[in-house]
């Protein structure tokens, strides 16, 4: 296989794209990125793009790929919905229609998270912009999942790890066994995409509890 990740300078990219290095049947890696990761592998090459939203001076680099693993986002503390918007719906729309002009079978796995509002119509904005992108993504994509994760334990080594990680990670062993519908490994979310490319889901959109069992599936 042949894969894109983007969002690879944050924990969930870093995460997924760290587990496509490992797989033996992934055999080019191509990240998209503001800025470099700083990591070597023969598999691996980054592009740099300013815009996502408009992606086609890079188009000629994004043909022949069977996977993107769109894990780039932003937090929404602090934002008003229309900017919060530009930054979610809009810019990975923007990329996602040049992507599926350019490779029209792509498995697209699209990262929300734990409490997205399918509607678009909930009371929290994060999720209802979130649940609007999710929406388009799979009418968009035939073989598109969107993914919602929820508290991820991080693969050893990432460089990556949200500031206030190491002062809740070591709950991760109690969480995974009174709420294991809330958490997974990170690794568990990379291998559940590189699954859902291989073989796809009988769901479309993967709460944790099927994000593990796909991980695990095979």
């Amino acid at each position: 296989m042949n894969v894109i990740v983007t969002g690879a300078t944050g924990m969930v990219g870093e995460g997924v794209l760290l587990e496509c290095l490992q797989a033996p049947d992934v055999q080019r890696v191509l990240v998209v990125t503001r800025k470099p990761t700083g990591r070597q592998h023969p598999k691996l090459r980054e592009v740099l793009l300013q815009d996502f939203e408009h992606p086609e001076a890079i188009a000629q680099e994004l043909q022949g790929y069977d996977a993107c693993y769109f894990c780039l986002g932003v937090s929404s503390v602090g934002m008003k919905e229309p900017e919060y918007t530009r930054l979610t719906y809009d810019l990975t729309l923007g990329f996602a229609r040049t992507l599926a002009l350019l490779n029209p079978q792509l498995t697209f796995c699209y990262v929300s998270g734990s409490g997205t509002d399918s509607s678009g119509k909930g009371r929290q904005m994060w999720a209802r912009v979130k649940g609007r992108t999710e929406n388009e993504l799979l009418r968009l994509f035939p073989n598109g999942y969107a993914f919602r994760p929820g508290f991820m334990k991080a693969t050893p080594g990432q460089r990556n790890i949200l500031p206030f990680y190491k002062y809740v990670a070591w709950l991760y062993p109690l969480a995974r066994r009174l709420t294991p519908g809330f958490v997974s490994t990170m690794a568990e979310v990379g291998r559940a995409m590189l699954n859902a490319t291989r073989h796809g889901y009988e769901k479309r959109v993967l709460e944790v509890k099927d994000i593990v069992a796909l991980a695990h599936r095979y």
